[in-house]
């Protein structure tokens, strides 16, 4: 019995920590290293660096052409009494002095459309984006195609 509490309490060898260091660290330079490869373009990079410096930004050829405040009354029926409201429309560069000729009609168009439409549909707050894209369509029809990229509404106050 003597003897197997001798192997008991030996201590037995314990595995060095030198290639788990050498894995870690050989991990981080082969991540820095790839890293730096992809960043830098020389793998999964553009082959021609001058082609990606000069193409335009997509702010270029935007103007942005303002419409007048419009107070809309609504009906007896509806628990506001006025619709105020204010937009923007986006125009291709050399289409704004076109639009901004236009404005008058634009702004026929949208006041009969928001007299037309039901009160209850102006009151929903989740009908603001068909309203948008029934407007931007009618601004689109009157300004001709190509011209009016989109219309931004800056104010939709009830009152």
């Amino acid at each position: 019995m003597a003897t197997v509490d001798a192997t008991l309490d030996a201590d037995p060898k314990k595995r060095s920590k030198k290639p788990l260091l050498i894995g870690v660290l050989l991990a981080l330079v082969l991540g820095g290293a790839g890293f730096f490869a992809v960043w830098s373009g020389l793998i999964l990079g553009q082959s021609d660096n001058a082609e990606t410096e000069a193409a335009p930004s997509p702010l270029q050829g935007i103007a942005f052409v303002p419409l007048d405040t419009m107070v809309v009354s609504l009906g007896a029926d509806s628990g506001s009494r006025h619709l105020r409201f204010t937009a923007q429309v986006e125009v291709v560069e050399g289409a704004a002095a076109d639009v901004t000729l236009l404005k008058p009609r634009i702004l026929d168009v949208l006041n009969s459309y928001l007299r037309a439409i039901d009160t209850a549909s102006i009151e929903n707050p989740q009908a603001m984006a068909r309203l948008r894209a029934q407007m931007l369509r009618r601004v689109q029809i009157v300004t001709g195609e190509g011209r009016v990229r989109d219309l931004l509404i800056t104010e939709f106050v009830l009152n």
